[in-house]
């Protein structure tokens, strides 16, 4: 295999996961108004370059923290959509054996930490699992997801502060959408740029494009063989936007309708799409078989899901305990 055909698989690859990713969530939000999904829905749909752009070609040891919006991150990291969909519908066959909702979902097995309702409460455990990297001389790193809301809690700067004292293989990634739910930035800092706090603990601070894939991956990239160097943390920022509310349940009416628009125009999946073409892949052929083939990886999730039994009363009692 030459170089250049690697390198059209690894496109392929990418294009499919981000593919995935949309359809997936898509037919999640099409779920929940049917009344088929128990708990909250959080869709991360027009954020996708960034799930995709740093969990592509992590190691099945590397820790990663997602949060709500990032049921890309479970994909990428090798969690069957069939259980993620399982998981959603509170079935036994899911990842909690239906005891809890997607938001807390986890699979340690792959390296998947089930995140906290306190979004940013995670930053410490991703924080502590860098540690043990450390300390076992491991050669494995731990990212850790959250928004620009997030970012204000204290918890947050407690993770940071004890990463960068202690040059932990940690990367935390904010995916600054400009809304804590319907707060924006402006009236929840006085900076515009979150990176800018990185100096203050003493490493490395980026900002780029969360809807450009390659932007994602050139710093994710960086990022990750530093951490893997020992050469300490990075706080990487990415630049995005929700295309739904907050959650499935909130209109957003909070956000002005060109603002959308004007973020819609820049979809990290058609922009993805254009730099496949003019690397000379066949469209709108090469985008048909995509589709095809995630709608057939979804539609087989959903009906796992929708086959598969729910938990039983006594097994409340289950799994109360790590063995």
């Amino acid at each position: 295999m030459t170089k250049e055909s690697e390198k059209k698989d690894e496109n392929l690859d990418l294009y499919y996961y981000m593919k995935l990713s949309r359809e997936f969530e898509d037919r999640v939000s099409k779920l929940h108004l049917q009344g088929k999904i128990l708990g909250g829905v959080y869709s991360g749909i027009g954020q996708e370059a960034i799930l995709i752009g740093v969990c592509y070609g992590l190691k099945r040891e590397d820790f990663i923290s997602p949060i709500h919006r990032d049921m890309g991150a479970f994909l990428v990291k090798g969690v069957d959509p069939k259980i993620l969909m399982a998981q959603l519908m509170g079935k036994k066959t899911g990842l909690s054996k239906g005891k809890d909702s997607f938001l807390h979902a986890g699979d340690l097995d792959l390296g998947v930490f089930g995140a906290t309702s306190m979004l940013g409460g995670s930053l410490p455990v991703a924080a502590g699992a860098a540690l043990k990297f450390k300390i076992k001389k491991e050669p494995h790193v731990a990212v850790s997801f959250f928004g620009e809301g997030a970012s204000s809690r204290g918890d947050v700067h407690e993770a940071m502060n004890f990463a960068g004292v202690h040059k932990l293989p940690v990367i935390f990634v904010c995916e600054n959408n400009s809304y804590a739910y319907s707060t924006p930035q402006n009236l929840q800092m006085a900076i515009e740029d979150v990176a800018d706090r990185a100096q203050g603990y003493g490493f490395k601070g980026v900002v780029c494009s969360g809807n450009d894939l390659h932007a994602v991956m050139k710093v994710a990239r960086a990022a990750i063989e530093r951490a893997r160097k020992g050469q300490g943390p990075t706080l990487i920022e990415c630049k995005t936007y929700r295309y739904h509310g907050h959650s499935e349940h909130d209109s957003a009416k909070y956000r002005a309708v060109e603002e959308l628009i004007e973020w819609e125009t820049r979809d990290p999946i058609p922009r993805f799409e254009l730099y496949l073409e003019k690397k000379g892949y066949k469209f709108p052929q090469t985008k048909e078989e995509m589709i095809q083939k995630v709608k057939a990886i979804v539609d087989v999730a959903v009906k796992f899901a929708e086959d598969s039994p729910y938990p039983e009363g006594k097994e409340a009692l289950e799994d109360l305990y790590a063995p």
